[in-house]
């Protein structure tokens, strides 16, 4: 049983020898945190990373996910464990989508996005398309009413303001209707894993800030920048449960990369793009 033998991890994104995989931490919808020095998405994020790093070459899907819910929940003290059953929203919890060069799989646990030779695969939350709706009417009613203007809302998102206890409600349903890591058992049922042919392929995996998918980084770019030009609040052709804010260049953090993976019988070697 190897390891791997070398990782390069940037924000939400770790390559190994064996692996990669893209990490995105949730955003916090409390003040709470589990260390003051990063919130608690960020740091389930660097934790993935941290055992993603770490693993056996050989490790399949089932062992990944009971082994890094195992890693988050030794992060938690007693007391605190007790506190995250009933409150979840608390929790050091992230999505993430791992490509394991071994099993010549993809892996999704949450809300992550993947293109396989241009064709797209999602693993979304059941829950996030109604209360961005929700948002939508509500900013779209201010605007109307003309209360607030479309810069108000980028400095001060009303309509996120309203939908978050909503969002705190729904979240008593993580890791039973929807998957996360978050150090409590991740449900297999609300995973995906992928298996890929034994043909080349060609890979994109990404976070959900982008909210169209393309085969390029740059043609990706393009339409988030397309996004935030038409619509920066995120309210009608394509709705989420939070706007532009001013200043910023996308609404969610965002992480893409892309790579190849060679025929089998080349040695399944991935190269990155």
């Amino acid at each position: 049983m190897s390891k791997s033998q070398t990782a390069e991890a940037e924000d939400g994104i770790i390559i190994t020898d064996d692996f990669i995989a893209v990490i995105d931490g949730s955003t916090s919808k409390t003040a709470n945190r589990i260390v003051p020095q990063h919130t608690n998405g960020r740091y389930c994020m660097l934790l993935i990373c941290e055992y993603i790093g770490s693993m056996a070459a050989d490790i399949n899907f089932n062992d990944f996910c009971s082994g890094i819910t195992l890693y988050i929940n030794n992060v938690y003290g007693n007391d605190t464990k007790q506190r995250l059953v009933t409150h979840p929203e608390e929790r050091l919890t992230a999505s993430c989508i791992v490509f394991s060069r071994q099993k010549r799989e993809i892996w999704m646990i949450g809300d992550c996005q993947c293109l396989i030779d241009g064709v797209l695969f999602e693993n979304p939350k059941p829950y996030e398309n109604i209360l961005a709706g929700r948002r939508a009417e509500i900013i779209h009613k201010a605007l109307n009413d003309k209360t607030h203007t479309i810069d108000d809302i980028r400095s001060n998102d009303i309509g996120r303001q309203a939908i978050i206890p909503e969002m705190i409600k729904t979240m008593q349903e993580q890791n039973k209707t929807y998957s996360v890591v978050d150090g409590f058992p991740i449900p297999m049922s609300k995973t995906r894993k992928i298996s890929l042919t034994g043909n080349e392929n060609l890979i994109v995996l990404a976070s959900d800030g982008y909210p169209v998918l393309c085969p390029t980084l740059s043609q990706s770019e393009a339409v988030l920048a397309k996004q935030l030009t038409e619509d920066p609040l995120n309210i009608n052709t394509f709705k989420a449960t939070k706007a532009f804010i001013a200043g910023n260049n996308s609404f969610d953090d965002r992480a893409y990369v892309s790579f190849r993976v060679k025929p089998y019988t080349q040695g399944d070697v991935t190269t990155a793009l």
